[in-house]
């Protein structure tokens, strides 16, 4: 059974953040797509100092964090959805400092994730989700991951949000599509290096 991994890049584990990724989960599980949870947690995080230490094992050289856990689960998933609050019309700095860690790591010194569907989903109370959807993509698409899309920009504003959820809901049905086809051997990995 395919998987997907859900990263909750909010502190708050009870947020809307997690609120979203929880209406992306229960479309998922309804397609026959099993779930797996990320949850960044309320510590500091480093930044990349641009060792190129992760070159040969494609692993962080700092390991007093969350980095290398969320590679080891992101290469043990299918797919990926990373959910972020909005902060000054930007993702979560602590989940970007992470993410920079692990995308350098996973691709920057060989296509580890490649051909992993991926999406973004941002958190907020009026404005600043498309750029921030915009900043997680641009990991996504660096790493040659197909980017999963909805029928209109994946933000939500919260529970009262109707409309952000059903975005939300189609983008996890689209996901699970994807996996589906990929597993029927109608979009293998290898068929999206190029």
């Amino acid at each position: 059974m395919k998987k997907v991994l859900l990263v909750c890049g909010s502190p708050h584990n009870n947020g809307n953040t997690a609120a979203a990724l929880s209406i992306a989960d229960k479309e998922l599980k309804e397609n026959g797509i099993s779930t797996t949870y990320f949850q960044l947690e309320a510590k500091a995080v480093r930044g990349c100092i641009g060792c190129g230490r992760c070159s040969q094992k494609h692993r962080c050289a700092f390991d007093d964090d969350q980095c290398n856990e969320l590679i080891e689960k992101m290469l043990e998933a299918d797919a990926v959805i990373i959910g972020t609050p909005v902060y000054f019309a930007g993702p979560n700095g602590a989940l970007c400092a992470l993410l920079d860690r692990v995308f350098y790591a996973t691709a920057n010194f060989g296509q580890l994730l490649a051909g992993k569907p991926a999406a973004a989903i941002a958190t907020c109370w009026r404005a600043g989700s498309t750029p921030s959807i915009d900043r997680l993509n641009k990991y996504f698409t660096f790493s040659q991951m197909p980017v999963v899309s909805s029928d209109y920009w994946n933000g939500y504003l919260g529970a009262h949000d109707s409309f952000g959820a059903s975005v939300i809901k189609t983008l996890a049905y689209n996901m699970a599509e994807m996996l589906k086809e990929q597993n029927n051997g109608n979009g293998t990995k290898d068929e999206f290096l190029y």
